[in-house]
């Protein structure tokens, strides 16, 4: 009988912290008043990217450039946002100073779109590169693109201003 009671007081003291850890807050994610960690990129509304001059001085002397075809229609919008800008997009290879291609790639999964565009000479030479990283999901995949291609357009412009200031 004593160990039945032993058993029986063991079980009510168990249910009682049980009791006692369901009214504590849960432990789970950041308390209410810090900020969660970030992975050190940018804190822009377009996440984190990475534009890098390599060549300034060629940089410089491009004032047309030709787009190539690029995923979820990030070449259409890259033309829209860049033309806004100094440079010109022409719709000629052989009229252009330099291309601009690269990739769009959208993983559903990770809820981002990955663009990689670099801006090459005509024989190939790197001249300038960006990398971006937009969440969606919200927004939409369509807005995400458009504004990877804002911040594309800008990192080039800005990098064209630094290359000129040289």
């Amino acid at each position: 009988m004593r160990r039945g009671s032993g058993w029986m007081w063991a079980f009510f003291v168990g249910c009682g912290m049980l009791a006692a850890q369901e009214q504590r807050p849960p432990t789970l994610g950041p308390p209410p008043d810090q900020q969660p960690p970030t992975l050190g990129g940018s804190t822009a509304p377009a996440g984190p990217h990475a534009a890098n001059t390599t060549d300034a001085r060629k940089l410089t002397r491009v004032h047309a450039i030709f787009i190539e075809s690029m995923d979820n229609g990030l070449a259409e919008k890259l033309a829209g946002e860049i033309s806004k800008g100094p440079l010109r997009v022409v719709t000629d290879k052989h009229q252009a100073d330099a291309l601009l291609r690269g990739t769009c790639f959208d993983s559903s999964r990770l809820k981002t779109v990955h663009s990689e565009v670099f801006l090459t000479a005509l024989d190939g030479a790197s001249i300038w590169q960006d990398i971006v990283r937009q969440p969606y999901k919200p927004p939409p995949l369509e807005r995400a693109v458009a504004t990877t291609a804002e911040v594309i357009a800008d990192d080039l412009n800005a990098s064209l201003r630094e290359a000129r200031d040289k």
